[in-house]
Formats: structure tokens, C-alpha cells, sequence
């Protein structure tokens, strides 16, 4: 595949103080999300529909595969990035404090990215991209300088463009102390010498005022700007903060108004750590697309308010999608993060993972379990056993494929939960409190649902919830408060939320019920990535509810059909009428595997390997009646 731009430099695992408002020293918990500037623009630009790779090294560890794996969720090409057996990816501990102090801690010490060498860098790779992009931190020792030019050489000699993120930072050229992270400028005659003698070699050069004092060797900044220009014909781009940026692509004017410019963005300032490679990210899209300066200083000046206005870097960063969104919509609150329109399609559009067929066993089943117990004779503690027996059947069936997965509690599955984690497959976890209308959660989470900070990112949180669209207000009320609560604290802690919603079980349905309880919910504020609804014959009743998710949420992961226990032929049936829709992506059936295979297990009749070959066989035959519904249906 060929690249549009591939950055190069350093790549860490950035701890944020969750705190805000205080020192770092009183930071009680922290956030993980990837780090470093190449690291950061590299996502920013994939999440912008650019094809990013980078040029990096790693540890052998486990924030080395972390950053790893987040690069490639983000859609990051990362033939690159060189796993180093010696050392320690690097770590930066940040904090907000206020609107001007952002304290911050670089754990580099002989750290991976650090040692990149000029045998890291692959001319198949670099042959194979539009856009080679550097940053400063790597021209600072010999080796890793060395490893940029022979990059930056590369790509000259292939007519790919170069842009260089000056991205000072005197910590990191050894000119401040560990507790002086934070500092933007120190003066140095070696730094300036180290980088006049490279700037030459770039077609884009890009700082704030500072680090073109540092590259042009003067606190003038017009006068650090054709000292730069003396060297260089690249265009300069000085970003001014909330002023936006200014463009020069020849001559420097007398001022910075002189230069070319795009239009800013009102915003809240919440966080500035970051905002400079979002701005990058913004400008590489425009400047790579061949977008007039005016519109890729637009780009990057969005990005970068984004960026400003959020918790974290990359996370913070806006797809393409949420960008022309936010171009139309325009500026409604100045605290962008807290706009819940604006945060919602950041959170649909910049998620992991993608699931066009899910085929889910679920044996999140705790009163059923029970009740099989008891009728059984059988010790209760005997269902957690069970239940990694399931998960041996799952994972028999789906033989590590993409687009299968589980539904298992904590509860009484706990142990199958711990050891499906790093199997590929989707995984949610039920939280209701079986059978209860109006709608309780398992005491477990908590009266503030604090469990959920628990969770792995990677389970999906399953609430299933009797609701009729004319139950009476007293009931609605309930549930609907109690469904918004559990909405927002999963969204809190970022995890995707499924919605069951069962209207059957509440009163009569036509084809317009389902529609009109989950147009209720949207209406209150909830947006589930995935809906689990009821098996319908009726292609009117469909059509109704994938029109109502659509026009509400056009990034809605999907909808997984239900089995209640259901025959198979009456599955099979419901999965026909089902995949003709593209919004319905699998099914989520339970009973109709294990019902049988427990009772047995239960009663001392079979055994394990039994009844691991009977659900596999059962779950297998129902995978197949979807994809084959789903072929048809295409057809």
C-alpha cells in the first residue's frame, strides 16, 4: 500500500493525570494513550483519512505492544516501527494544573525510540510514500540524526515531499532538567547550528514563534523567519496560538499578518499538550491533498482547537468525518468537550475495531443457570466451570476469525471472562439485575456504577431492558433515568454500550413498537453503539427500526438479533428477514446452544467434552444460517 506521509522520531506512552486543576505531585490516577509528536501526528492524519505510517522504535514489552496495537486501531501502517530488545519504550508522566501551567515528566533514558539507526530505515518504505515528516527531537544525537537524513534523503531521491515539526523541546536536547519539562525555550547557539544545517532539506517547515527563534537563532521573529528563509525554501508556517497561524511560501513580510492564513475557531483553551501535532495532522491533509494554504490552515487550526479543548493528544484528535461536521455546524460551545452533539460523533467516528458480521454466543445467563442448578441438584459453583466450557466452544468455532464473540457475566463467569480477553473475540457484560422491571442494575456496580472503571476497555457494557413505548409514566420514568445514568457512565469511562430493549414482554407490538422505543431513547440522550432487539418476520418492522437508528445515528455500530430460546427453524427465519437489512450485522443467541448441553452437564450426564462438541456443533450451524442469510440477502 502506498503512504501519504510517514513520520519519524519518537514514540512513548503518555500517562494524563485524570486530575484536573492540580499539581502532579497530586494526581491520584492516570490515562494511557500514545505519545510522542511523530507518534501523535501519525494518528492524527489516519484519523483524517490520510494513509499514515511511522518510522519509530519500541520495547519488548508491554507499553511497547500497547503503542503497537493503538497504531494500528488508529489505522497507523506500522512496518516501521522496530521492536528493540534492549530497551524500554519511553514514558511521559502530564498533568493540566490551569490554563497555563501543564507539568510534565519525560522518562527517556537510553529509551527505544532513541536508539532509531540508519539501518531502521527501509527504502522499500520510504520509496513508497508521498511524504516523509520529521521532528526535532531526533536530529538531537548523532544516531538518530543520522537515521532521519538517510530517511529524508530517500524521499528526495523519489520526489516525496518533506516536512519538518520543529517540536522544541530543550528537555530533550539536554539543556533542562528533568523537573523543567514544561519549558518551551532556552536559547542555545548548538541547537540552532544543529538545526540550520538540516532545514534546507524540507519543503514545509512548521513552529510556534519560539521554535523559529530557536531555528533562525534570534528573538525576533521576523527576523528568525528570514533567517530561516536564507537556508531554506520551504514553506514557513508559524503558528500563533489562539491567532491561528501564519504561511509564508516566499518572501517574509514585515509582520506575521503578512503572511497567508485560514480561519480560527472561538474555543475554550482546556489543554494546550498535544495541540501542535493535531495542528500538523490538519495542515499535512490539506497541504497533501493539494488544498489552497487558506483551506489547510482552516484544517489545521480546527484540529488544533480540538485538540485544546480535550483531555489527552491523540485521543483528542478529529476524524474526517467529525471535521466536516464540525465545519457545517460551527462553533456552539467554546468547551468543545462538553458539546454532548459534537462529542458524540467524535466518540462514533474515532472507536476501534470494526464489526460488519458478529456472530455472539451468549451465555451471560445467571437466573437460567441458576434455575438448571437447582432443578439439577447440582452446587451452583459448578456454573462458573460451565461457563468456560462455553467460551472453549466459542473460541473452537471462531479459530481466532474476526466477527465472533461472547456475552458472559462476572458474576458466575468471571473466569471464562478473564481468559477470553486476549482471544479476538467481541466481548460484552450484562448488568441488569435478571428479570427486574422497572429496570435495577447488579448491586456490583455501585450506586455511582463505579465497577465500570474496572472494566477493559475492550467489554462492551449490556443492559437488557423490558420497555414498552406505552408503559405508564411511573415506570418509564424509572427505567429511562436509570438507562441515562448507565449510558453516561459507561461513555465515562469509555466503553461501548449495548441496548437491549425487549417491548414483547410489556405489552402488544405492531411493526411501529420497536421504532418508537428507540427513538425514546435517543430522545433522552442515548446513543448505544449496539441495539439487541427481538427476532421480527415482519421486513416493515426492519425497515422502521434501521430508519430510526439511521436518521438518529448514522455511526451506530449495528444490531444483533436475539434468540429467546427460540427453535432453530424459527431462527433461521428470523435471520432471513433480518439480513436483508445492512444495519443488522449478526446475532446474539444463548439458549437455543447451551439450554440442553447444561441440563445434561448439570445432571452428571455428559461431559465436558461432550458438551463442548455439542454447543460448537449448535453455535457453528447457527453462524452458518447467518451467513448464508447474509449472502443471500446481497445477492
Amino acid at each position: 500500500m502506498r503512504l501519504d506521509v510517514l513520520t519519524i522520531g519518537r514514540s512513548s506512552v503518555d500517562l494524563y493525570g485524570a486530575q484536573v486543576g492540580g499539581r502532579l505531585e497530586d494526581m491520584a490516577s492516570f490515562n494511557k494513550y500514545i505519545g510522542g509528536s511523530p507518534t501523535n501526528i501519525a494518528a492524527g492524519c489516519a484519523r483524517l483519512g490520510l494513509r499514515s505510517g511511522l518510522i519509530t522504535r519500541v520495547g519488548d514489552e508491554h507499553m511497547g505492544r500497547f503503542i503497537r496495537e493503538q497504531l494500528v486501531r488508529e489505522g497507523v501502517d506500522v512496518r516501521g516501527v522496530i521492536t528493540d530488545p534492549d530497551r524500554l519504550s519511553a514514558l511521559v508522566l502530564l498533568g493540566i494544573r490551569d490554563r497555563e501551567q501543564f507539568p510534565l515528566i519525560f522518562y527517556r533514558e537510553d529509551c527505544a525510540d532513541m536508539a532509531l539507526c540508519e539501518a531502521d530505515i527501509d527504502p522499500g518504505l520510504i520509496g513508497n510514500t508521498r511524504c516523509v515528516t520529521a521532528t526535532g527531537t531526533h536530529l538531537s544525537h548523532p544516531k538518530t540524526r543520522a537515521a532521519v537524513l538517510k530517511a529524508l534523503g530517500l524521499a528526495q531521491g523519489n520526489g516525496a515531499r518533506t516536512a519538518l515539526d520543529i517540536d522544541y523541546r530543550p528537555n530533550l536536547w539536554g539543556l533542562a532538567g528533568h523537573g523543567d519539562g514544561e519549558n518551551r525555550f532556552i536559547a542555545s547557539q548548538m541547537v540552532t547550528e544543529e538545526l540550520q544545517s538540516t532545514l534546507y532539506l524540507f519543503d514545509l517547515i512548521v513552529g510556534t514563534e519560539e521554535e523559529f527563534h530557536i531555528a533562525g537563532g534570534t528573538t525576533d521573529t521576523m527576523q528568525a523567519l528570514r533567517n530561516v528563509r536564507a537556508i531554506s525554501q520551504a514553506v514557513l508556517v508559524c503558528k500563533r496560538g489562539p491567532m491561528g497561524a501564519a504561511a509564508f511560501t516566499g518572501d517574509i513580510g514585515d509582520t506575521l499578518d503578512h503572511g497567508l492564513s485560514g480561519p480560527g475557531f472561538p474555543i475554550e483553551v482546556f489543554n494546550v499538550l498535544g495541540a501542535g501535532d493535531g495542528f500538523m495532522s490538519g495542515l499535512l491533509k490539506g497541504w497533501l491533498d493539494d488544498e489552497p494554504w487558506e483551506t489547510s490552515l482552516k484544517y489545521a487550526n480546527a484540529c488544533g482547537a480540538f485538540a485544546v479543548s480535550r483531555h489527552g493528544c491523540a485521543p483528542a484528535y478529529p476524524s474526517w468525518d467529525e471535521l466536516k461536521y464540525f465545519f457545517e455546524r460551527g462553533v456552539q460551545t467554546p468547551a468543545l468537550r462538553k458539546d454532548k452533539e459534537l462529542e458524540q460523533v467524535h466518540w462514533s467516528t474515532t472507536r476501534a475495531g470494526d464489526w460488519p458480521n458478529l456472530r455472539v454466543f451468549a451465555f451471560d445467563h445467571r437466573l437460567q443457570f441458576e434455575e438448571m442448578a437447582k432443578a439439577a441438584g447440582a452446587d451452583p459453583a459448578r456454573i462458573g466451570d460451565f461457563k468456560l466450557l462455553c467460551l472453549q466452544a466459542a473460541n473452537q468455532v471462531a479459530g481466532g476469525r474476526d466477527g465472533y464473540g461472547i456475552l458472559c457475566d462476572a458474576r458466575l463467569g468471571q473466569n471464562a471472562l478473564f481468559r477470553a480477553i486476549d482471544k479476538g473475540l467481541w466481548i460484552a457484560r450484562p448488568v441488569e439485575n435478571p428479570g427486574s422491571r422497572p429496570l435495577t442494575l447488579e448491586p456490583e456496580l455501585g450506586l455511582d456504577f463505579g465497577e465500570l472503571a474496572e472494566w477493559p476497555l475492550a467489554h462492551v457494557v449490556k443492559v437488557l431492558c423490558v420497555y414498552h413505548p406505552d408503559d405508564d409514566a411511573e415506570i418509564k420514568t424509572a427505567q429511562e433515568e436509570t438507562l441515562l445514568r448507565l449510558f453516561t457512565a459507561a461513555r465515562r469511562n469509555r466503553l461501548e454500550f449495548l441496548l437491549e430493549l425487549i417491548p414483547s414482554k410489556a405489552g402488544t407490538c405492531d411493526d411501529a413498537t420497536t421504532a418508537k422505543a428507540i427513538q425514546r431513547m435517543y430522545d433522552i440522550g442515548i446513543h448505544p453503539d449496539w441495539w439487541k432487539l427481538e427476532p421480527s418476520l415482519s421486513n416493515t418492522a426492519w425497515a422502521a427500526t434501521c430508519k430510526t437508528i439511521e436518521q438518529n445515528d448514522p455511526w451506530c455500530r449495528g444490531i444483533v438479533v436475539l434468540g429467546l430460546d427460540a427453535s432453530r427453524d424459527h431462527l433461521n427465519a428470523s435471520f432471513q428477514a433480518a439480513a436483508q437489512h445492512h444495519l443488522v450485522k449478526g446475532f446474539a443467541v444463548g439458549r437455543s446452544i447451551f439450554a440442553n448441553a447444561a441440563r445434561g452437564w448439570l445432571a452428571g450426564d455428559k461431559n465436558d467434552k461432550q458438551v463442548v462438541q455439542e454447543m460448537a456443533d449448535k453455535y457453528r450451524d447457527l453462524c452458518e444460517l447467518w451467513d448464508d442469510a447474509r449472502k443471500g440477502a446481497e445477492q
